[in-house]
């Protein structure tokens, strides 16, 4: 096997792959793609030793997009402990070269590689894929272990994409209950950022703030067990999802609103497939457009769930492909 070691480094998974050889096509080799959990290794350098023995790989460059903040050749996973050294970790797997990236910056540049078929619209507006030679801005906000926020801008035909903390920015509620929620979260945590609501243990923290609300125990849960739950019609469950839901369309329409992202918001995450039973129906895409005088401006702002198995591993692959330099809070990739 040939090509660029790939990895997508989240807080529950890490996920390999090889890049295509082929640097005018971007793409993932087939059958090199495999997950790992992160807590059965010590170490990212483990993690990528451990798969690149299974197939029996020996890659030169490496990409590794990572969950947490990237600072210079460090980079500190937010909801795992890993910290990870980009120098350290080259020399222990034998690489050339090797580049940190934040998860959301590949996440931001698979929306460059995605076709309609890789999405499904939340909400009457489609997406027509990128037609036409203009500019563009899209925003990307994907609920997972955490809540990753990034964007993607082109322009003059190249790519940029944007690497944010914004899943930390503070939680904005929007109704008398979810002012309730916040009033039961800020007094277990202090501060409560988005990320507190819209990520797997977030949506435990809603059930839990919503079970108290009602003067309930729910007892330990786990983000699977709601929606096992929710599945079998258990109230409590079900309008944790619903306001789960509302929340994260509120928060993405903010973040269109920030960024003047009109092009479109892309959904990925581990939580997305999961909740789409429910999140077509939800208050999603009403509490995404209600945003006063500008209303009818989002009301043409498409809403777009990812399905592609893998973009944070097509997103790594693109800028293994151009070589581009993103550590920086804004990276310039070719799109070309």
């Amino acid at each position: 096997m040939s090509g660029a070691l790939l990895a997508d480094i989240g807080g529950t998974n890490a996920r390999f792959a090889l890049a295509s050889s082929d640097p005018a096509v971007p793409a993932l080799l087939p059958d090199s793609v495999q997950v790992f959990s992160v807590a059965d290794f010590p170490s990212l350098a483990d993690a990528a030793r451990h798969y690149l023995d299974r197939i029996g790989a020996s890659p030169t460059d490496a990409v590794f997009a990572v969950a947490g903040r990237v600072d210079g050749d460090e980079a500190r996973i937010t909801n795992h402990p890993w910290v990870i050294s980009a120098e350290r970790t080259r020399i222990a797997l034998g690489l050339t070269q090797l580049r940190l990236v934040n998860d959301f910056a590949a996440q931001a540049m698979a929306v460059s590689l995605l076709q309609p078929s890789d999405v499904v619209p939340i909400g009457g507006v489609r997406w027509n894929g990128w037609s036409g030679d203009g500019d563009r801005t899209y925003a990307i906000i994907g609920a997972g272990t955490g809540l990753g926020v990034g964007a993607l801008l082109r322009r003059d035909g190249r790519y940029y994409p944007l690497q944010t903390e914004g899943g930390h920015v503070s939680f904005a509620p929007g109704t008398p209950e979810e002012i309730e929620v916040l009033q039961r979260l800020s007094g277990e945590f202090g501060r409560v950022s988005n990320e507190r609501l819209l990520s797997g243990s977030g949506l435990v923290n809603l059930h839990r703030a919503l079970s108290q609300i009602a003067g309930e125990d729910p007892g330990p849960l786990q983000p699977q067990d709601i929606t096992a739950m929710a599945r079998e019609g258990d109230v409590r469950c079900l309008r944790a999802i619903d306001v789960f839901c509302a929340v994260f369309g509120a928060a993405a329409g903010d973040l269109v609103l920030t960024l003047g992202a009109w092009d479109g918001v892309f959904l990925p995450g581990g939580l997305v497939p999961k909740l789409m039973p429910w999140l077509a129906h939800s208050g999603f895409r009403q509490r995404f457009e209600h945003k006063g005088r500008f209303s009818p401006t989002m009301a043409r702002v498409p809403t777009l769930a990812v399905t592609h198995a893998q973009p944070g591993l097509l997103g790594a692959a693109a800028l293994a492909a151009r070589h581009a330099p993103v550590a920086a809070p804004a990276s310039e990739v070719s799109a070309g």
